[in-house]
């Protein structure tokens, strides 16, 4: 792997988290599933990841994540609130919880960016208001140091 240029891309609508994983039953069986919300979602991240990457090999080493969620300013705040909101004044403690975000990320970038998720080493991320909810993501190979 050659090409340590960054892969950029966004990720549109809000912020989702990954869910847990459910229990179904198959006659006398138990299986594991993803819930449909989280597939669709990673669904979505692969999808724009694809287009980033634009036929790129996947990334062999270690990588930094960096990652921006941009959550939804409510229509019910007031003027002031929505101001304050956009400016950084207030911070979004709103679900969806940065970590499920964080791994839904990772895991839709499976076979798509990189080889494995096991890969991320380094991680940047921050939560905040927008007027166009998204998450905007970025991944930087790291070049390999000799030992």
């Amino acid at each position: 792997m050659t090409d340590l240029k960054p892969v950029s891309f966004l990720v549109p609508g809000e912020p989702i988290g990954k869910g847990r994983p459910r229990i179904g039953r198959v006659g006398a069986h138990a299986r594991m599933f993803t819930p449909a919300k989280t597939a669709n979602y990673e669904s979505l991240i692969a999808l724009a990841a694809q287009q980033a990457m634009q036929g790129r090999e996947l990334i062999a080493g270690p990588v930094l994540l960096e990652m921006n969620m941009l959550h939804p300013i409510r229509e019910s705040w007031s003027k002031k609130k929505k101001a304050g909101a956009l400016s950084g004044e207030i911070a979004p403690t709103i679900k969806c919880d940065a970590d499920n975000c964080l791994k839904a990320i990772c895991d839709a970038l499976n076979g798509v960016v990189w080889k494995d998720d096991v890969q991320v080493v380094n991680v940047v991320l921050s939560k905040r208001f927008a007027a166009t909810p998204c998450v905007k993501v970025r991944v930087v190979p790291l070049s390999m140091l000799p030992a």
